[in-house]
């Protein structure tokens, strides 16, 4: 989700991007000598798991292949706002770490800047190990849409939302950790009773936003999913999931579940708050979890999807993608093979991600293992609900804008619903992916 900023960029770019693929034949492709090295061009942080499993491949590869590899850290928003420009020059790397989505992978897909992975998915194996859900933002069309029949990048990790309980402050207050979505209420309204905002939620960001659609998956089915992800029928505005979601979120605003002071907040403000215990509850994004590892130290805690989801709302991370105009394809795919190793991807594991072709019971930290066997289940399932603004670039910032309003009061559910389906239809159509 924090990667989703340039993807109005990307559009506005699209008819010179357009014109430049249409000057370039896909570059030299020789593999008759052996290069020194390989260029692998990624924004993640060193830190992250992804990036520390993605470097320990690489030893291995060099070992493998003689071959060494040539990190070159990127700032999100040079690879997002350029790689058109690049990708379609002799200055393209081997692999490049892409965001996923139908506006960004998707969208350079569709312009012929990135390589058809097919023959390397069959050759390797890569869609025995990666299960159909994990592989549909790495699959597009031919209009960029996800969940098409041709690989286009390969996901090595996951993230998706959890529920973050603060156990010291359940058994302070002698409520239950909930099961159920009625145990989820329930424990709210004795917190509030006590004196206590028991949810951390952030409207100034998306906090609020991924918070509206774990309701949506409380309710939806598979069709409304794809429907909105994928396009496949237009979007029941009068489906009960989502006007249930926004009336819940609006109910709990009133009897203060959530501070209205959220309107003002940002995922940085609610995320140190969780951390130092000022909130029982605090919905957020699995990346956060090794954070919490590392700096909980004053009380202990527990997280699991939202009680009642019938969908995890997440998917598979950034992809690794190999460039058209890559001049070392079969090296970059031997590298990407080690990535997507048991070897690797339990690494990513170790470091605190969340692995999708890993050994699970090789996870040392028990709370890690819980997170990875959590979204193992939903995403074997093929339950995986997405982002809600992965349809068109628009909704990135129109989306919290829309219930940022209904958490300061100035728009009621009815009001703010129409609002989404606003954005969302006007979005879609300006992204020109329906025939």
């Amino acid at each position: 989700m924090r990667m989703k900023k340039a993807l109005a960029t990307l559009l506005v770019a699209a008819s010179t991007v357009a014109t430049l693929a249409a000057c370039g034949s896909g570059g030299s492709q020789s593999e008759e000598q052996k290069p020194e090295s390989i260029s692998f061009w990624h924004y993640d942080k060193e830190t992250s798991a992804q990036t520390m499993a993605w470097k320990e491949a690489a030893a291995d590869f060099t070992k493998k292949t003689g071959v060494k590899v040539k990190f070159e850290v990127k700032s999100f928003a040079q690879i997002a706002q350029n790689s058109s420009q690049f990708l379609n020059s002799d200055q393209a790397p081997d692999i490049m770490e892409s965001n996923r989505g139908n506006g960004s992978a998707g969208m350079l897909s569709s312009m012929g800047l990135l390589s058809d992975l097919g023959p390397y998915v069959k050759k390797y194996g890569w869609d025995k190990k990666v299960t159909k859900a994990d592989s549909s933002m790495a699959r597009y069309n031919d209009k960029g849409v996800m969940d098409g029949d041709t690989w286009y990048g390969a996901p090595n990790y996951a993230e998706y939302q959890r529920v973050y309980y603060n156990k010291d402050l359940f058994a302070k207050h002698n409520i239950k950790e909930p099961t159920t979505l009625a145990e989820f209420e329930e424990a709210c309204q004795k917190f509030k009773d006590a004196g206590v905002t028991p949810i951390a939620a952030d409207a100034g960001e998306f906090g609020v936003l991924w918070l509206w659609w774990q309701l949506v998956s409380t309710k939806a089915d598979k069709g409304l999913i794809q429907d909105w992800q994928m396009y496949k029928h237009p979007v029941n505005w009068k489906d009960p999931a989502l006007s249930y979601a926004t009336e819940t979120l609006n109910d709990w605003l009133n009897k203060g579940y959530i501070s209205r002071n959220a309107t003002g907040l940002k995922a940085e403000d609610t995320t140190t708050s969780f951390i130092k215990g000022d909130y029982p509850i605090y919905q957020t994004g699995t990346w956060n979890q090794g954070r919490f590892v590392e700096q909980i130290k004053n009380f202990d805690w527990d997280a699991s999807i939202l009680p009642g989801s019938k969908f995890a709302q997440g998917c598979t991370g950034n992809l690794l993608t190999i460039p058209e105009k890559s001049k070392h394809k079969e090296l970059a795919a031997q590298l990407i093979d080690i990535v997507l190793s048991k070897k690797e991807q339990n690494g990513i594991a170790k470091h605190g991600g969340i692995p999708v072709a890993a050994d699970n019971n090789s996870i040392d930290n028990p709370k890690n293992k819980a997170m990875a066997e959590e979204y193992a289940k939903f995403s074997k399932k093929n339950a995986l609900s997405y982002y809600p603004d992965y349809p068109a670039a628009n909704l990135t910032d129109a989306m919290p804008a829309a219930l940022q309003e209904l958490v300061n009061g100035t728009k009621n559910p009815d009001q703010t619903l129409n609002a989404i389906k606003d954005a969302y239809t006007s979005g879609v159509k300006d992204m020109d992916v329906k025939d």
